[in-house]
């Protein structure tokens, strides 16, 4: 009983992961399938072309599609947006849309949260460390994000570097506290950003492997022996 029950829990170890992501990607297929074939003429729809092939009465779930419309039109969009005419008329939208008190705010709202997530820029978290929080001793995982400049950085009254840090909560890593702390007191990490995220993610159950210490232990090959000055020793 004891090997079944460990070949249970190592089958499900292996199992619970490919089947839980198989089922997100389904049901995220399926939203978005049932969210944009309603737009689409019915001329494009995938079930005209399987009733006109295997007819009136045959139904086949056809998942994707709807992706793929809303990827072409996505991208279609953009290009449009990156253009002079598209920009004025985004303009000329969000002029319209600043004259509605409701929709103005939850558009603002939404704009600034796709920007934040979606814009290709280099602002992002550069490197993980640890912070002591929420008193001397306790010490948390923490994001640096850029240093303190503008006023922040003048009312702060010291000669180091620094530095705001962004220091999320368990297990939910989009709350968190915004720190401004100097650059001396951190403790920059060897692991990676996603690294030290999953780490926070399962509250400490998932640990990264020890990048330097791994480094540290791989044996270093030897240089090779430098034959000329024995062989010029032989000839003398």
């Amino acid at each position: 009983m004891a090997n079944l029950r460990a070949s249970f829990l190592t089958g499900l170890v292996v199992i619970a992961p490919v089947g839980l992501t198989v089922w997100l990607i389904w049901t995220v297929v399926g939203w978005v399938d049932a969210f944009v074939l309603p737009f689409v003429p019915a001329a494009y729809q995938p079930e005209t072309y399987i009733k006109e092939v295997f007819g009136e009465d045959t139904t086949i779930n056809v998942r994707g599609v709807g992706v793929v419309f809303f990827l072409g039109f996505t991208v279609v969009i953009g290009w449009i947006a990156k253009g002079v005419i598209g920009r004025s008329l985004i303009a000329w939208g969000e002029r319209q849309v600043d004259r509605m008190p409701i929709v103005r705010s939850i558009y603002n709202g939404v704009k600034q949260l796709a920007e934040t997530v979606f814009a290709q820029t280099e602002s992002n978290f550069d490197r993980a460390c640890l912070v002591q929080y929420p008193r001397p001793g306790l010490w948390a995982i923490a994001f640096v994000s850029t240093s303190a400049k503008g006023e922040i950085r003048r009312q702060i009254e010291n000669d180091v570097p620094v530095m705001s840090v962004f220091l999320p909560t368990t297990p939910n890593p989009t709350s968190g506290f915004l720190l401004f702390v100097p650059e001396n007191e951190l403790v920059y990490l060897d692991m990676t950003v996603e690294d030290a995220a999953k780490l926070v993610i399962s509250a400490g159950l998932v640990y990264p492997s020890d990048r330097a210490a791994a480094l540290a232990a791989t044996p270093r090959p030897e240089p090779a022996p430098d034959t000329t000055a024995s062989q010029d020793r032989a000839h003398g």
